[in-house]
This record gives structure tokens, sequence and C-alpha cells, in this order.
């Protein structure tokens, strides 16, 4: 595939950033992407000034139950957020769905197939909340 079909999809700083020997990493294309989507579900509306609808949302979760109606909202919310923000996808699906071995843990995952490139991936993350009540 020619850098010219991937161009769209960019290069940008390395997430977390973490300079290596002073110098700056950077992520590009598809990896780029998934980064992008890691910030956008780990930032917080109204947290960042010049954006501040930017993202996710996900803290407002903290507290609730590690119940369906929790997941579903989640999903809700998860969804709205990448089709807002990230346009170098489409979102094919988003599931929410409690760890087997972690009360408070959920995995959220994420289907998605980048525009450019026609590629199809899957990205779990996990989201913890503070107390488990089923």
């Amino acid at each position: 595939m020619a850098n010219s079909t991937k161009a769209f999809l960019g290069v940008g700083w390395n997430f977390p950033v973490k300079p290596i020997n002073g110098a700056l990493q950077y992520s590009a294309y598809e990896d780029n992407v998934e980064q992008a989507i890691q910030i956008i579900l780990l930032t917080e509306r109204g947290e960042r000034p010049m954006l501040p609808e930017f993202g996710g949302g996900l803290r407002r979760f903290l507290f609730e139950s590690n119940s369906p109606a929790t997941h579903r909202s989640i999903e809700r919310v998860v969804t709205a957020a990448l089709i807002d923000w990230e346009p170098r996808i489409d979102v094919q699906r988003v599931e929410v769905s409690p760890d087997d071995t972690q009360e408070n843990l959920l995995l959220i995952s994420v289907d998605y197939l980048v525009r450019s490139t026609n590629s199809f991936y899957n990205r779990v993350y996990p989201f913890y909340l503070l107390e488990s009540r089923p």
C-alpha cells in the first residue's frame, strides 16, 4: 500500500509523550489512529480549555454500579465520542463487558474500520469503576 494512501492517517507525537534520549517519539498511520482513540477515551469533557467539548467523558461513570445499564450507557457515550472526534474511522461496534476476574473492571471493546485503508481493527480498553456494586 502506498504511503500516499496512508498519509491521510497522519503522524503525531506518541502517546503517552515519553522522550527517549531527549527526542520525541512519533506514531504514524494506524498506530496514530489507535492512540487518538485512547486519548479521546481518557479525556474528560472540559479538560481542554480550547476545545471544551472534546473527550469521552467516562469519569462520570466512576461510581456507577457494574450493571448492564451502566454498560449500555458507556457504549452510547463511547460511540458518540468516537463518531464526533475521530473522523478517520467508522465505528462498527462498541461493547462493554465486565471482566471475569476483577469486579470493578469493565472492558470497552471497540471495533472500527480505518476509512482510507479499509482495514478492520478491534481494541479493548480497560475502565475501572471505583466501586463494584452489581
